[in-house]
């Protein structure tokens, strides 16, 4: 027989990471929003929040996970209403991913706490799933409008799948879950 590894000391470490990276998605959401409304009131303001590479001949390219825009740029300044629709979604996708990344710490904080089949649990994982669809729609939605707005060369449509396929997984793990609660429930007391 093998000797199993010692994995103690993991859900400690899982809980700090993914609670400290629940809290940089947190800060970008807030700077993101912040150097967004900034864009609408006085574009100056921006560069206190981003810094980006605006370059006269191909634009400045605008990225978050797998939404991207090209904004254009004019006497070394950025496009203000890309960069705008660029702030909504990108806010989006980062309050989405924050919102995952605390559903994650919260279940891995109930670990401890007797047998990981919940209901709390059950309707945690069913929310991480839900929002990994999210970030790829947000991303395509926004896009479209991008586009829409601003020009076909502007914004380019293609997202990656990874967060749907992903949430789709997580979602089916949401019914296993769901069959353990049952199954946890039924054995209960025959011992």
């Amino acid at each position: 027989m093998k000797k199993m590894l010692n994995m103690a000391g993991i859900p400690k470490i899982a809980k700090v990471v993914t609670k400290v990276v629940e809290i940089f998605h947190w800060v970008g959401t807030a700077l993101m929003a912040a150097a967004t409304v900034c864009a609408l009131v006085n574009p100056a303001w921006v560069k206190y929040f981003v810094s980006f590479e605006a370059k006269e001949c191909c634009g400045a390219e605008l990225e978050i996970y797998s939404f991207s825009i090209r904004a254009a740029v004019e006497n070394g300044k950025v496009d203000m209403t890309a960069f705008v629709l660029f702030g909504i979604g990108a806010t989006l996708i980062l309050a989405l991913m924050a919102a995952i990344f605390h559903e994650l710490s919260a279940m891995i904080s109930s670990a401890g706490e007797g047998t990981p089949f919940s209901e709390a649990n059950a309707k945690r994982l069913y929310k991480v799933g839900f929002y990994s669809i999210f970030v790829p729609v947000v991303g395509m939605v926004m896009s479209v409008i991008s586009r829409l707005v601003l020009g076909a060369e502007a914004a380019e449509i293609s997202n990656g799948l990874d967060g749907l396929v992903v949430g789709l997984v997580v979602l089916c793990m949401t019914q296993f879950f769901c069959h353990g609660i049952k199954l946890e429930n039924d054995v209960e007391g025959l011992v």
